[in-house]
């Protein structure tokens, strides 16, 4: 791996620990405004917090480590660039001898049409360092063999040489609704074996009352428990590229691998909202928002119920991390809204007379904002917006973030690179792939709200 893919994934370690902190922050601000809270509860959440803050410290350590080291390659190469030997008639020996005795960077014996030179040429400009290094050595190389014949001329002597250059370190990707409510939820490793997830659920438990005399028996029920098997799925893409396009493309190959990985991304937070049986959507309990004609007032107080029933499913095992998760268009119609009445309780953080907070953050970037009850909200556009008789309506999906769980392998997602298969048609075969599970069912407790009041919705200010 190289340093640059080691710093975006320091990036997204980083990235995520802050959402995580963010969440755990709402939540103890949430729990200070509970007027039956304890000081436990209270120092439970605080700590949580704090563990939050640690994770953010490391993932900035380990990223600021990497920028530094970054930071003192870029240096390494400019200094060796500055301090080239001065080319001159007669090299001198030492010179001379050093370059005999080591191969070429880039052989006309090996590679006659130069293909590796330009691969080389087009990965540095999307940031292949160790292309850079190869081409920087390469230019020593010509300045000890060849110092003397390299004089300064513009490019306007070689008009019919000078190569036009497409920018691709500024290609356009494929948009991608990518991954927010999986990286929100509670992530796990998944075992390095088998297909299936198997966790044990405590259906009848025992009990407890008070002795109706002395020395007659107390209560007692046998406990029992039902076996929760949560299979393992497989998720992958794969390409065939020809073998021109990537020796004679332009940084095609990564581009053709981060477009497998964006859908790779987007494939599996799908599959958790939207999977048949096993998804959000076909687990959560409905809460029903019947209106012809909607507001963001009224959707306020469906937001209250379902995060009523989440508690009451949930009694002793809440945590209090509570998510709302919506489409985007849902969001902004609920900042859209503007009126004379607001919610009698307002929360700490949250601004009076408002309709909850707005924090700002761009797509797929952990926590959009709160609710006027502090609920952080997480936007994901894998929601589908087809639903309903009019196939026009979205859902919002209320639960306990540490409820929903999902495993990954923590290589995920992998990657391969086969040539042989394609040989005979000079194509080279990239597939990604990885293995996960998951399930929002350990409790059943999730809320959905749903109805004809989550039809497109209209700008207005309504």
């Amino acid at each position: 791996m190289t340093l640059a893919e080691l710093i975006a994934r320091a990036q997204e370690t980083l990235r995520t620990a802050i959402a995580a902190r963010r969440t755990a922050q709402d939540a103890l601000t949430a729990l200070r405004a509970d007027p039956n809270l304890t000081e436990d509860a209270v120092t439970a959440r605080r700590e949580a917090r704090d563990a939050a803050d640690a994770d953010v410290t490391r993932a900035q350590e380990a990223l600021d480590e990497l920028l530094d080291e970054q930071r003192r390659e870029d240096e390494v190469a400019a200094l060796s660039a500055r301090t080239a030997p001065t080319a001159s008639r007669a090299p001198a020996y030492d010179r001379v001898a050093r370059v005999g005795a080591e191969e070429r960077t880039y052989r006309q014996d090996q590679d006659p049409r130069g293909a590796s030179f330009e691969r080389d040429v087009a990965a540095a400009f999307i940031g292949d360092y160790e292309a850079r290094d190869r081409l920087t050595r390469h230019m020593q190389e010509e300045r000890t063999v060849r110092g003397d014949q390299l004089r300064a001329v513009g490019t306007g002597a070689f008009t019919g040489l000078v190569v036009p250059q497409y920018l691709t370190d500024m290609y356009a990707p494929a948009a991608a609704a990518g991954r927010p409510f999986a990286d929100a939820i509670r992530r796990h490793d998944l075992p390095a074996q088998g297909m299936t997830v198997n966790i044990s659920r405590i259906t009848t438990p025992s009990s407890a009352d008070n002795q109706s005399g002395e020395n007659n028996n107390v209560a007692e029920q046998d406990m029992d428990d039902t076996l929760l098997t949560i299979p393992v799925q497989t998720a992958a893409g794969q390409q065939t590229m020809s073998r021109a396009s990537i020796e004679r493309g332009a940084g095609t190959e990564p581009i053709v691998v981060d477009d497998l990985f964006r859908r790779y991304a987007t494939n599996l937070d799908g599959k958790l909202i939207n999977q048949a049986t096993t998804g959000l959507s076909a687990v959560a309990t409905a809460v029903t928002y019947t209106d012809a004609s909607p507001t963001t007032a009224e959707l306020y107080p469906k937001a209250i119920e379902g995060l009523s029933g989440v508690e009451a499913a949930l009694l002793d095992q809440a945590s209090g991390e509570n998510l709302a998760v919506m489409h985007s268009r849902r969001w902004y119609w609920m900042q859209n809204a503007m009126g004379t009445s607001y919610p009698l309780i307002t929360q700490p953080g949250v601004v009076a007379q408002t309709l909850g907070a707005n924090y700002g953050e761009r797509y797929g970037r952990g926590v959009r904002g709160i609710l006027p009850n502090g609920t952080p909200v997480i936007v994901d556009n894998n929601i589908a917006t087809n639903l309903g008789a009019g196939t026009n309506e979205d859902e919002i999906y209320l639960g306990d973030r540490n409820e929903f769980h999902l495993w990954e392998d923590p290589n995920a997602p992998m990657y391969i690179r086969a040539e042989q298969p394609k040989v005979a048609s000079l194509g080279v075969l990239l597939v990604v792939y990885g293995y996960y599970a998951y399930t929002h069912q350990r409790y059943a407790h999730a809320r959905k709200i749903s109805g004809t009041g989550l039809v497109t919705p209209t700008f207005t200010g309504a």
